[in-house]
């Protein structure tokens, strides 16, 4: 299931080293991403909620509408394995047979004093997102998180922009 997947040194990854999981739930807007199969449709309105299980995991809900205006759904269940970090979730997006057997790293790479921003990648570099709790970030936050992206050994320019307005007709 792996074949073709990049490899590449995942030892200079680092994720936050604590994560308050009730202060990282609710609504997130995607405010920029490295576009995957997943979400390659979406015009505008990336938004991503996250809200507490009674089990104690996370249901995801990734919502975005399309150039014609159809709302694209996509659900998933997220966790953290390890207590002892707190910042590498996983999230399984397809379940077999009521089981989730797959699931892809989430890892938290940095938020915000407040949490009114996350930055969330992968240890392959491979995926990439910015989220808001705002339908934008001020320019020089977004500045200051790609800088840090491209030490993190991101290439920032495989980020795109996400616009949460539809666009303008005419």
């Amino acid at each position: 299931f792996l074949i073709g997947m990049e490899v590449e040194d995942q030892s200079q990854l680092k994720t936050v080293e604590e994560l308050d999981i009730d202060k990282y739930l609710g609504e997130w807007y995607a405010v920029a991403s490295i576009p995957r199969f997943f979400n390659r449709s979406c015009a505008w309105g990336n938004k991503a909620e996250y809200r507490l299980r009674d089990d104690g995991r996370i249901d995801v809900l990734n919502t975005c509408y399309t150039e014609e205006g159809k709302k694209r759904e996509v659900r998933a269940v997220g966790w953290v394995p390890d207590r002892l970090e707190p910042g590498k979730l996983k999230v399984s997006f397809l379940p077999l047979f009521g089981y989730r057997l797959f699931a892809a790293d989430y890892w938290v790479l940095e938020v915000g004093d407040d949490y009114e921003y996350a930055v969330v990648g992968h240890p392959n570099r491979n995926f990439g997102w910015i989220l808001s709790r705002k339908p934008e970030l001020e320019p020089e936050i977004l500045e200051a998180i790609a800088d840090r992206l491209e030490g993190m050994g991101y290439d920032f320019s495989d980020f795109e922009m996400n616009p949460q307005a539809p666009p303008e007709k005419g």
